[in-house]
């Protein structure tokens, strides 16, 4: 399923990727310049944090779109490396490392928001998604280094950019018909706050679950490998 997305995406994308080698763009400059977008998106989380309100999402609204528009490049310098042939094996290694801090820039930006506001749990959350996000990339480069392709699992880079960005700009939108925050009562009974940050917070719980599981899963698949 993941692979068919991904080439519908490649195909509709590749009018583009041919503008761009038309352009002479070399995929280590989109590389820079998704990494460049990834910092303004956290900039945008790191002032929600400190000038927005609990109940305010627009600060996350705006840096969702911006990690959407950041991972754009994530997939077009590699397509215009392989279409325009210009692939070389520091592309490689400089894409590799310049997607792991965006993806680290990103989780400072989304921590320092949720920490800022209170939210504790949600916080908590994006970090174990970090670490899984992380992780998922190691065990790829690990296993690649003994001679083992290992691209397995749900939660790859383009899934947890697209799950991430979708679901802030999902919370950002339903604040026009939660207001920020709502309490729930059942029996008569107060139950914690269901809040808007819900409709991040639980994807990006799903991405945190889900990306360790596909960690661990590439670990068992290069141990049955090897074995």
């Amino acid at each position: 399923m993941i692979e068919m997305i991904t080439r519908i995406v490649h195909t509709i994308l590749q009018p583009l990727v041919r503008r761009l080698i038309a352009w002479k763009i070399t995929p280590n400059q989109l590389t820079t310049f998704g990494l460049i977008v990834n910092v303004v998106a956290a900039v945008v989380l790191i002032i929600g944090g400190v000038a927005g309100e609990r109940g305010d999402m627009q600060y996350l609204g705006w840096a969702s779109a911006l990690i959407l528009f950041a991972g754009l490049f994530d997939i077009l310098d590699g397509q215009v490396a392989r279409t325009g042939g210009g692939a070389t094996a520091f592309g490689a290694v400089y894409d590799s490392v310049i997607d792991r801090y965006s993806e680290l820039i990103m989780f400072l930006g989304i921590c320092y928001y949720l920490v800022s506001h209170g939210f504790l749990i949600s916080s908590l959350l994006a970090f174990i998604a970090m670490i899984g996000s992380v992780m998922v990339s190691y065990t790829r480069a690990r296993a690649e280094g003994v001679g083992i392709s290992c691209k397995r699992g749900l939660m790859q880079r383009p899934v947890r950019i697209i799950v991430i960005g979708l679901s802030g700009l999902l919370c950002a939108a339903s604040t026009t018909w939660t207001g920020g925050y709502v309490k729930v009562y059942i029996g008569g009974y107060f139950f914690p706050y269901a809040e808007t940050i819900a409709f991040f917070a639980v994807p990006i719980g799903v991405v945190g679950l889900l990306s360790n599981i596909t960690a661990i899963g590439r670990l068992l698949h290069c141990k049955r490998e090897l074995s």
